[in-house]
């Protein structure tokens, strides 16, 4: 663009005085000097002035074309790059405590086309593998983890826009998630494993990346209720995997309560916040799932009191025996206790399990944040808890991560 801007300050002058040229009197001046040897006549002029301006015309149009192609200006980007180094060991061997060097890239694109609505889409990737993004029953995957293999996805993507006054809106996309079209934020915990996400990622919050639609009401007094739904399959078929979520919370600046029921059908299950016998569970594939949360954070800036998000979540299904599960969650967070910004978090809990389990699972993340500018952070991190595994014996896991984000 440079380039083509300073040729049009040379090109538009020359072109100017060229025209102003009386063509008649060189032509004259061209036939009585005997000096030169070429002949110039108005034609010739008149060839070269249009060649030029043919010059001058293609050049606008080649500006023209890349500011069309330009990024709209209604579309706000955003990204975030995240390094994790970690660890993980367990007493049966699973993991053997071998260090690993990933990284997840992430894009945010938002468009609006009224001012009031926005095309959401997430393109990701990155190459994580084994513990940090296996859905295991350690809980080891991270909130971070993406296994991409390098290459760029489509990782989400849907349309949101307000119905009749503000206070109504609909979703829909291909690719979403039951909890992106809550009206309520169940958490406002920062987890570093994705089992702590949303309150316990267990049965009542569990959700997966699929087509789906849901509505939203946000009253101005903090009341609030949403209903939507997801499918693995085409949506709303008999044979699909479903989740319909319907959830009624009420939130004010400092403290929110919610209450959800999430139907899940034909088989849907989740991975993060359980245990083996938790998600392995008999019946007609079914399942009536009930998430109760709530959060509290102080009003004023007092570094030894921390915000603190709990959640409970209780499944239940047809099944003859071991048809109810149950988990539970507790996260605190510690914002400026040493550096400004900087943030401690620890949480701890139940993943789902059911009822005659002879082993309770633990699971537990400790962490500190500090960040370094307004664009980058590091986090070092230790997690572990206690499981069964595959083989019904009880065992141990402790892992080590430090994560390095950037965002932009």
């Amino acid at each position: 663009m440079l380039v083509a801007s300073a040729s049009l300050g040379l090109i538009t002058p020359l072109v100017a005085q060229a025209s102003d040229i009386n063509i008649e009197e060189m032509n004259s001046y061209s036939r009585s000097s005997k000096s030169s040897n070429k002949k110039f006549d108005s034609k010739t002029f008149s060839n070269e002035i249009a060649n030029a301006n043919e010059r001058v015309d293609g050049i606008e149009s080649r500006l023209n074309e890349f500011e069309a192609g330009g990024f709209s200006d209604t579309t706000v980007l955003d990204g975030k790059a995240t390094f994790d180094v970690g660890s993980v060991d367990t007493d049966d061997d699973t993991y053997t405590g071998e260090t690993q060097f990933m990284y997840t890239y992430t894009l945010n694109l938002n468009t609006s086309f009224t001012g009031d609505d926005n095309l959401y889409t997430r393109i990701k990737t990155g190459n994580h593998s084994s513990w940090s993004k296996t859905k295991s029953v350690y809980n080891t995957y991270l909130s971070s983890g993406n296994g991409n293999g390098d290459v760029l996805e489509v990782d989400k993507l849907w349309y949101t826009t307000p119905i009749g006054d503000s206070n109504h809106t609909v979703t829909f996309g291909p690719k979403i998630e039951n909890y992106y079209m809550h009206a309520t934020t169940p958490s406002i915990y920062e987890p570093v494993l994705k089992a702590f996400t949303l309150g316990g990622n267990a049965a009542g919050y569990g959700a997966s990346t699929s087509p789906g639609a849901g509505w939203a009401y946000t009253s101005d007094n903090g009341f609030a209720m949403s209903s939507n739904i997801t499918s693995k399959n085409p949506l709303l078929t008999d044979e699909g995997k479903q989740s319909w979520a319907t959830q009624i919370g009420y939130t004010q600046p400092n403290y929110s309560v919610s209450a959800l029921v999430n139907m899940k059908y034909n088989g849907w299950t989740d991975s993060y916040f359980m245990t083996t016998d938790g998600k392995a569970r008999s019946g007609d594939g079914n399942s009536t799932n009930v998430g109760l949360r709530a959060w509290w954070r102080p009003t004023g800036a007092e570094t030894a009191v921390p915000s603190i998000s709990v959640g409970y979540d209780t499944s239940e299904t047809d099944a003859s025996s071991n048809s109810n599960t149950t988990a539970y969650f507790v996260g605190l967070n510690w914002t400026d206790v040493f550096n400004a910004d900087d943030k401690i978090g620890l949480a701890f809990g139940q993943p789902q399990m059911v009822e005659g389990e002879t082993i309770e699972p633990f699971l537990y993340e400790l962490y500190y944040k500090y960040k370094v500018n307004d664009s980058i952070s590091v986090t070092p991190t230790i997690f572990g808890g206690t499981s069964k595994n595959s083989s019904d014996v009880e065992t141990d896991m402790t892992g080590y991560l430090l994560q390095t984000t950037f965002k932009f």
